[in-house]
Parts: structure tokens; C-alpha cells; sequence
């Protein structure tokens, strides 16, 4: 058979292809894609903020999608914006850094001021009961002009959104401010519990991000984090107006420590970011200021003492004419507390002794007593309804 010139061409050039293909290398095979790291973290937390000693900042904490921030600054970018994201994501909101120092221990009372207890970490039941009441608006801003919210401590345990709540109020205190206005918040019994990671009642949610981050959960909020400070320089006790506040009570044995308020503050401050044993020997009477039980010098300090308030139907302990004595002393007409539990807002010794904390959880849900109103020298019981 005779080939034409067609086929003899044909032929010529698929044997140079083939012939040059052979010196090639395989095609290169699929290969099994890099698989994006899971997320670690069950709800976002944070942020949180470390001040190093060479001037740059750390943040840590987690998204919303479950991933770990771990993002360091060579030093805090000016008007940075945070967003804090509750622990069902439902509601966020943005922070900027702020200065802050100690509040006066004594000052005059605001037209209004609203007091509330133990928030524990219970977003829905402290944002519902601010917004009801005035205070802040439907973007977590403030809105209660010149007027005072008043925080009588433990924003810590039991519930999953304690940095959440913390950062709101750290920003509401900024704005407040700028509106003539003012927030207290006064370190509780959880607050000293969690700064010497005492951790008994802290949630899972905490316990999964302290262990990821390798480290106590107290260094969260050290004395070079941001929340740590701010939480140092709230009063322990403070006077507004008639009202003397602390979170749990005075009793015998602190009247008879004759103990100065600023002292008090300047103490609990001291000694907050220190263990057990390195509060005890602060000063001949921290061991006394942070006590929980009866020790050597005579008893539960102000954040730990419950002989202001009767408990389970029982009388109050302590002795009237020492609770007499102290408001003397104090020159204020009654002492405000938190710390025990009430069904409701209650009365004690003829109102000398308000008592504010309530099951919030129960009472959001009942729409049960939550707090007080000092409003032109009158109290009034405040719910979820702004009543």
C-alpha cells in the first residue's frame, strides 16, 4: 500500500510528539487539600487584654465561630475598636480603652440612682433590667444622663457571661461620665474569689479557654490585664449620699477595727491580685478585710459578712445599737448590701439595712423585685417592666 504525502506527514508528526512527551515528567497527581483548623472554643469570649512590660499589648480570647485570637500590638493602636459578642451571639457591642482611676469614696446623690446586685454573669437578666429601667438603650449605649447605676459586685461565676458584662459596664462608665452621670461598681466576694483563682463556681466556658491558653484563669485578670485594673479600682465601700454601700455587710468586728473607708478600698485594691497567703500578710488587717469565716481577729470581712441580713426566716445578728453605731460613725443614714439571696428586695431593721440581692434568674423570669430606685430621697423596688 502506498502512503501519500499526507499520511507520511501525519505519521512524522505524531512520532515527534510522542518522542518528545517521553522526556517529560508525570503530570503532577491531586493532592489532598490543607484542612482549615477546627474551631476550639464553644461560644466567643473576650477579649482579653495583657499590658507587657515592653509596652506592647496582647489580646487573646475567642470569635464567634469558635477560633482562638491570640494578636500582639507593639503598642495599642489609638481609637482601636473591640467587639464583645455575648455568649449566645445574639448581642454585640464595641469598646474603646479608656483611663480610669479609683472613684471618690463619698459623693453627693444624683437626681437618680439606680442600685442592682450580683449580676453573675447573667447577660439577659442585667441588660433586661437596664434597659427597663432607663439606662441604657437599644445599642447598649447610656441614656441616663446625669443621673448614677450603682453595681453592688459579683459580676463573677455561675453564668457565661461575665466578660461580657464587664465590658459593658466598663464602657457605660466612660459614657456616663461624659454625660455628667456616673456607674459604681463595688468588688464582691466573686471578684476576690476569681482574682486568687478560687474557681469553684466558674463555668465550663472558662475552664476551656484558661486550659487552651495554658494558664490560672485569675492571670486573665492579673494586675497587667485591662479588667484586672479596672476591677482593682472599684471601692469596696463608698457613700452616696445618705447611703453607705458594700457588697455583703459590717459587722461587730469591723466596727471595732475602726476602719476608714479609703483604707478599706486601698487594701482590698492591694491585695486582690495576691494568693491567700500573700493577702494575709499584707497588712496587720487584710487578713481580716478579705476573711470569709471566723479567724483570729474576729470574724468575716465586708465582703464575706452576712449579720446584716437575717437568713432562712432567721433575725439578723448583728446587734442594732452596733449597726447604730456604725452609721453614726459613717454619718449615713442606712447601709446598702448584696451578697445574700432574698426572694425579694428586703428590709431590715427598720430600713437601716436594704438588702437588694435576689435570685435574678427567678425574678427576671416572674417579674419579681430586682433592685432599687433612690429617687429624690425615696426608694422604691424596681422590676423588668421599669416599675
Amino acid at each position: 500500500m502506498k502512503l501519500n504525502r499526507l499520511n507520511i506527514y501525519f505519521f512524522t508528526l505524531l512520532f515527534c510528539l510522542m518522542a518528545c512527551g517521553s522526556d517529560q515528567e508525570p503530570a503532577p497527581q491531586p493532592i489532598k487539600p490543607v484542612e482549615k483548623p477546627k474551631p476550639v472554643f464553644s461560644a466567643p469570649d473576650g477579649p482579653y487584654l495583657f499590658h507587657q512590660a515592653d509596652g506592647s499589648v496582647r489580646m487573646i480570647g475567642a470569635d464567634e465561630a469558635g477560633y482562638a485570637i491570640d494578636t500582639l500590638f507593639a503598642a495599642w493602636p489609638k481609637d482601636y475598636i473591640m467587639q464583645v459578642v455575648s455568649h449566645n451571639k445574639k448581642h454585640r457591642f464595641t469598646v474603646r480603652l479608656q483611663p480610669f482611676e479609683r472613684q471618690p469614696w463619698k459623693q453627693e446623690a444624683p437626681e437618680k440612682l439606680l442600685v442592682i446586685s450580683d449580676p453573675h454573669a447573667n447577660w439577659d437578666c442585667f441588660l433586661s433590667v437596664l434597659q427597663a429601667n432607663g439606662v441604657v438603650d437599644d445599642n447598649y449605649a447610656w441614656k441616663y444622663g446625669k443621673n448614677g447605676l450603682m453595681i453592688i459586685g459579683d459580676i463573677f461565676d455561675r453564668g457565661d457571661d461575665a466578660v461580657t458584662i464587664f465590658w459593658l459596664t466598663y464602657k457605660l462608665q466612660q459614657e456616663a461620665r461624659a454625660a455628667g452621670g456616673a456607674v459604681h461598681f463595688i468588688i464582691g466576694n466573686h471578684e476576690s474569689m476569681i482574682l486568687r483563682n478560687d474557681l469553684r463556681y466558674m463555668t465550663e466556658k472558662y475552664t476551656q479557654i484558661a486550659a487552651h491558653f495554658e494558664m490560672d484563669y485569675a492571670k486573665f485578670f492579673g494586675a497587667d490585664t485591662e479588667l484586672g485594673r479596672w476591677i482593682a479600682a472599684g471601692n469596696t465601700m463608698q457613700i452616696i449620699g445618705d447611703d453607705l454601700f458594700v457588697h455583703a455587710g459590717l459587722g461587730e468586728a469591723f466596727y471595732k477595727g475602726d476602719y476608714k473607708i479609703p483604707y478599706v478600698n486601698e487594701q482590698i485594691s492591694q491585695g486582690i491580685f495576691l494568693d491567700k497567703d500573700g493577702r494575709n500578710k499584707l497588712s496587720e488587717h487584710s487578713e481580716f478585710l478579705f476573711s470569709s469565716s471566723s479567724s483570729r481577729e474576729g470574724g468575716p470581712g465586708p465582703i464575706w459578712y452576712r449579720g446584716m441580713v437575717g437568713r432562712d426566716g432567721e433575725e439578723p445578728e448583728l446587734d442594732e445599737a452596733i449597726l447604730d453605731a456604725l452609721l453614726e460613725r459613717y454619718g449615713v443614714k442606712r447601709i446598702i448590701v448584696g451578697h445574700t439571696i432574698f426572694p425579694e428586695v428586703s428590709f431590715f431593721y427598720d430600713g437601716k439595712v436594704v438588702a437588694v440581692n435576689v435570685d435574678n434568674k427567678k425574678n427576671y423570669d416572674r417579674l419579681g423585685s430586682r433592685g432599687i430606685l433612690i429617687e429624690g430621697g425615696k426608694t422604691r423596688i424596681i422590676n423588668d417592666k421599669g416599675e
